[in-house]
């Protein structure tokens, strides 16, 4: 079965410097790649029950999100799938209203989980108060963008030719 429909989603806080990571990526591949048949992004902000729907409607989720895995920061980690919804079962630490593993839950309960899902995950340096990235987080940008048109592709959503950057 093909993935028809993708949602990539970014979740942070943007005043919060390397915690809006995944705000700030998914707001920068938009601009570089534009309009995708059948992607749709989305800043998810600091999450909310609200985005169960869009998440209910897509075949594939492509989740871009600071994540503490004990790595160096700006070290960038892909979890796929089953992959993903272990992470997000272990690392529960979440300053939120609810949750990524929460609405992963919600679709899981209600019979509406993306088939394919894959959680981009960026090791934090400074969570202070601030609207830049750290200077050792801001390249992960590049790499995560290349990672998920990676994905895109390998999904059969879209061909490399089809994304390639002036």
């Amino acid at each position: 079965m093909s993935i028809k429909s993708v949602l990539i989603l970014g979740i942070g806080n943007t005043l919060l410097s390397d915690e809006g990571i995944g705000v700030h990526l998914v707001n920068r591949m938009q601009q570089r790649v534009g309009e995708i048949p059948g992607v749709a992004f989305l800043d998810g902000g600091t999450l909310s029950f609200t985005l169960a729907a869009p998440i209910a409607g897509a075949d594939g989720l492509i989740v871009a999100d600071a994540a503490r895995m004990g790595e160096a920061p700006g070290t960038l980690r892909l979890f796929h799938d089953e992959q993903m919804d272990r992470y997000l079962n272990t690392s529960c630490s979440s300053v939120h209203e609810v949750s990524l593993g929460d609405l992963i839950d919600i679709a899981r309960l209600s019979d509406t989980l993306p088939r394919r899902r894959c959680l981009v995950g960026i090791e934090p340096e400074a969570l202070d108060w601030g609207e830049a990235l750290s200077q050792t987080v801001e390249p992960a940008i590049e790499q995560g963008i290349s990672e998920i048109v990676s994905i895109l592709v390998k999904w059969g959503v879209t061909s490399q030719s089809d994304n390639s950057q002036d």
